[in-house]
């Protein structure tokens, strides 16, 4: 990784721009080149590897498979996801709830919908509707680490909050990831309420849901999101304010990928 300034730049990507592929139990959407879908052009941003959403349904979800040397951290929307892996973590990742599974050398996992509620007797079932982002550890190694936290009762005050980090900055109080240059917050706001961006070098701000407007650069919609680089000059201190209710997911990042 490198700390060389970069040259100060707003890319705005819309949604419908992203990879996108759908089957009848999987809609998935990816911002970075992920899989099949490769574009040499577009394969990070700052620390970011990869920023996917996916709808799951009921029943549905994917079957164990292997990951190393990368930071996983997983916000869900709406329903529940059902998380296990070979190093014996398991959790189910709620709306309001951050989780992070930290891969070191090596570890399994599966992910699946966990949609079985009871609603006045009757069962019925939700899609689970979740954004995965994978930022590159400090240094490789490790053993496999897991955390599950709640913050959603932070999210009601309709502020930027800090969800996850590994910056020395900040405390234990939030889910812990192994990279000292990067920090993820969320934010719940209603119509009016706005929120000021952090100052870094590398920003990735992500609409989740709802409209917003970015000062300086105009309206953002569900799915879209800006890359930001240039500490000062970028979208680092400008405000964010939504035209209705809406959520947002920001990385906030202090180097970039070297090489």
């Amino acid at each position: 990784m490198t700390l060389v300034e970069p040259q100060p730049a707003l890319d705005v990507r819309r949604s419908v721009d992203r990879f996108r592929a759908r089957t009848a139990e999987l809609d998935s959407a990816y911002s970075f080149s992920f899989g099949e879908h490769y574009d040499g052009a577009n394969t990070s941003h700052g620390l970011l590897l990869a920023h996917n959403e996916f709808v799951v349904q009921p029943g549905a979800g994917f079957d164990r498979h292997p990951h190393r040397e990368m930071e996983i951290v997983t916000w869900v929307l709406q329903g529940a996801l059902a998380h296990e892996d070979s190093a014996g973590h398991r959790g189910v990742v709620r709306p309001g709830q951050v989780q992070r599974l930290s891969a070191g050398t090596g570890v399994l996992h599966a992910e699946t919908n966990d949609a079985w509620r009871l609603e006045g007797g009757d069962p019925s079932f939700e899609p689970v509707h979740f954004v995965q982002m994978w930022v590159a550890p400090d240094e490789q190694g490790g053993e496999p680490g897991y955390d599950l936290c709640q913050v959603g009762e932070a999210l009601g005050e309709g502020e930027l909050v800090l969800v996850a980090s590994g910056m020395p900055r900040d405390g234990d109080e939030v889910v812990r990831i192994r990279n000292r240059s990067a920090a993820l917050h969320a934010a719940r706001l209603g119509q009016g309420r706005s929120v000021e961006l952090p100052d870094a070098p590398y920003l990735h701000l992500f609409v989740a849901r709802g409209e917003v407007v970015l000062e300086g650069t105009g309206l953002l919609r569900t799915g879209d999101a800006v890359r930001s680089t240039g500490a000062g000059a970028g979208a680092g201190g400008r405000r964010v304010s939504a035209t209705g209710p809406a959520e947002l997911l920001v990385w906030e990042m202090h180097a970039t990928l070297g090489g």
